[in-house]
């Protein structure tokens, strides 16, 4: 049922350039074939999982859900008239509130992974074991089942200057509801996030000072675990900070100035601009794989260049098994050597997970 008490704030809605949806289209197609590939490198090509690729499945899953919600976003960029019904409009929203902050969750629990895993006694470590992971993953997709799960009694749509509005700046009768939800998620979904990301790099950073330079594997797995966090931090900083920041002036504008109409129409013009942005993430999350797993690039680059050949098989197999090695290391063995160290060897005896 449409709503229609109250909700005219004598701003009129901007319209949504047709570069928005274009360019919509054009991310979500590339995400939906990326995640494609990832989920089926993940499932069919790697044939050992260890904790840092349940994480990346995770993740390629967070950014897969989006899809079933991708037509109509895009429909909706493209009319500005919700013509869905109210129950299709809490769907898209639960999708983009999991898709959203699905991906920050689980990029920070990978960031924190990579931090214990390589600077902390990973042997003593619970974070580090696979039981553990696979229990965290759950108790993420729990929690974004709650968060989302409300959108299906509150959420509304409204009819605003003639046409029918999914969670827009202009629904006024929510506008309590918007701002109140957006500072509450603003915090436990960017915020804490983000500054534990942030955190885990910059401690990982200096650690790599200490690693012992004779050790050229020591080198080669801090650096890859510095290159992963800081392609998080950098989706982070694209994909999700520009559009809270923009989301939060929008929700603050029209429940404390709804006069305040020109002011509005930019916040609005701009939260559409960073809120394509933030539909990047899907794009971008595949080379945080490649960077965090030479199994998966490994595998994504021999699949590329061998599509149409057999007799590949055994080499993949082989790749994976030598990077399995190589990432199973930190994590069975605990703190990797510094420059006070005095052993410079690696041991690699022991593959896999607990």
């Amino acid at each position: 049922m449409v709503n229609t008490s109250g909700n005219f704030t004598g701003c009129q809605p901007q319209p949504i350039s047709i570069f928005i949806p274009i360019s919509l289209t054009i991310i979500f197609f590339i995400g939906f074939v990326l995640n494609c590939i990832s989920l089926w490198i993940f499932w069919f090509r790697v044939k050992q999982w260890n904790s840092t690729v349940i994480l990346q499945f995770n993740l390629a899953i967070s950014d897969a859900i989006i899809t079933p919600a991708a037509p109509l976003i895009i429909i909706y960029s493209l009319t500005d008239h919700w013509t869905f019904g109210t129950f299709f409009c809490q769907f898209k929203v639960f999708l983009l509130s999991t898709h959203m902050y699905g991906s920050i969750y689980f990029l920070t629990l990978i960031s924190i992974h990579r931090y214990f895993t390589v600077a902390r006694n990973a042997k003593r470590m619970a974070l580090t074991t696979k039981p553990f992971i696979t229990k965290l993953c759950i108790a993420v997709w729990v929690c974004l089942l709650v968060q989302g799960i409300p959108f299906f009694f509150v959420l509304k749509i409204s009819e605003v200057h003639g046409v029918t509005k999914c969670l827009s700046f202009h629904q006024t009768e929510q506008a309590v509801l918007f701002f109140v939800w957006n500072w509450i998620i603003i915090f436990s979904g960017l915020l804490l996030p983000f500054t534990i990301t942030l955190v885990c790099y910059s401690l990982l950073s200096q650690y790599i000072l200490k690693v012992n330079p004779m050790n050229t594997l020591t080198n080669v797995m801090v650096s890859k675990s510095v290159q992963t966090i800081f392609v998080s931090l950098i989706i982070f900083i694209i994909c999700y900070i520009p559009v809270h920041i923009t989301r939060t002036m929008g929700v603050t504008i029209t429940l404390f100035f709804p006069s305040m109409c020109s002011l509005l129409e930019n916040v609005e013009v701009a939260y559409y601009i960073t809120w394509m942005l933030s539909g990047t993430n899907c794009c971008m999350d595949p080379i945080l794989y490649c960077y965090a797993s030479d199994r998966f690039k490994q595998t994504f680059t021999s699949w590329c260049s061998c599509l149409t050949r057999q007799g590949k098989d055994d080499k993949i197999t082989m790749e994976n098994s030598q990077s399995n090695q190589i990432e199973s290391a930190s994590e069975k063995h605990g703190p990797l050597p510094t420059a006070s160290t005095t052993d410079t060897g690696f041991s690699l005896s022991t593959g896999g997970e607990k």
